[in-house]
């Protein structure tokens, strides 16, 4: 871990981040907390300290997070019985995971655990199970051993496609690193391989499991907007069965009370989201915040100011270092009527396509709850 991962010495102070969550808090069951961006070290820093906050003054107990079932038992393991580090808990989990904010809040839960062993914080993904690198290993041994003479085939479609568990099949193709054929299409040949020289059970999981990987991967099913009724409905049945008060992370475009429309593809028109099918199931007991900034370094870009249709302008023309708003206040409700766009930055964000990297919404206060808005910010620091 790098050594210069002290928290963020964030502009809301902390008389500022206990009234936010406290207005998060009031009457939630289940928070949305999104980031514009998985990249900055500050939003990561704020999102963090409110759901302390929201454990340890308001009762919250569970934890969602966008990645697979598998990542989401290891989190839950870690921080309940404290085994391992934090960085080996993250070792799997889908890379903007994989730093030393997010394993600080790892932390942070399982020293709160420890402390409260009869009222413990649990974690869980949204995800169902999906394959992971070992899976790739275990088939291309198991072809070498029944059908050797199959296994140079075998690796030329598997070798390619595993590269998606590092760097996601639609960042290599806007990096210019894919290699040229759909990892989709590989994979499905690659299952048919494998089904035309094995029965052997475990080995035809495996590999369905990565044909399934790559077919609902965003390259996938061209479509960024994810699968939201499959990832709500496991936050809603196990928020229901428990009966736990859940903060859910992920980005804005997934934790918008209501659909949006994306600015890189337009043309599908208003998509529904994650929170915007819990709103419908919780109502105003599901509660949506947004976390979003006005420039910065973000290591893999630096982003420059904001478009000036872009909330983000509209909330940094005060160029204050940072203030928030709750837009179910009449007041802010009124002033902030009306559609909105709102700056996206994700791993295939370039600053010469920073108008289009953006997410639209037909009502700003139906979409956002609460609005949290920082001037500048900073990279995240990825564990080794």
């Amino acid at each position: 871990m790098p050594n210069d991962t002290a928290p963020a010495a964030l502009p809301l102070s902390d008389i500022e981040l206990d009234r936010i969550a406290v207005q998060l808090a009031d009457g939630a069951v289940v928070v949305g907390i999104g980031e514009s961006t998985r990249f900055a070290r500050e939003t990561s820093e704020v999102r963090d300290r409110l759901s302390r906050r929201l454990v340890g003054e308001h009762g919250f107990r569970a934890l969602a997070v966008q990645d697979d079932a598998a990542v989401g038992a290891a989190l839950d393991a870690y921080v309940r019985d404290g085994e391992g580090t934090a960085e080996t808990a993250l070792a799997g989990a889908w890379r903007p995971w994989r730093t030393a904010e997010t394993a600080a809040a790892l932390e942070w839960i399982r020293a709160y655990n420890r402390d409260h062993a009869d009222d413990p914080v649990r974690i869980y993904s949204v995800k169902p199970l999906q394959a992971r690198p070992a899976d790739y290993d275990a088939v291309l041994a198991h072809v070498c051993a029944s059908a050797p003479e199959r296994l140079a085939e075998l690796a030329a479609h598997l070798d390619p496609i595993r590269t998606a568990h590092e760097v996601d099949e639609h960042v290599q193709r806007a990096r210019g690193i894919h290699p040229g054929r759909p990892f989709a299409e590989h994979a499905r040949d690659a299952l048919a391989l494998v089904e035309s020289v094995t029965s052997e059970g475990d080995t035809l999981a495996r590999m369905r499991l990565i044909a399934a990987y790559h077919e609902h991967s965003v390259a996938g099913r061209a479509n960024y907007a994810g699968e939201a009724e499959s990832w709500a409905e496991v936050l809603t049945d196990t928020q229901q069965r428990t009966g736990l008060r859940t903060v859910y992370w992920d980005g804005i475009a997934h934790t918008s009370a209501a659909p949006t429309v994306l600015g890189m593809a337009p043309e599908r028109g208003p998509q529904p989201t994650v929170g915007s099918l819990l709103r419908e199931r919780y109502g105003a007991r599901y509660v949506s915040a947004a976390i979003g900034f006005h420039h910065g370094d973000l290591g893999v870009a630096v982003v420059p100011d904001p478009a000036p249709d872009l909330l983000d302008a509209r909330l940094g023309a005060a160029e204050l270092p940072a203030h928030w708003l709750d837009l179910r206040e009449a007041d802010a409700r009124r002033e902030w009527a009306g559609p909105a766009k709102a700056r996206v930055i994700s791993g295939v964000y370039t600053p010469e396509r920073d108008r289009a990297e953006h997410l639209a919404v037909a009502s700003l206060p139906e979409a956002f709850d609460l609005l949290v808005h920082l001037r500048e910010v900073t990279p995240v620091h990825y564990l080794a």
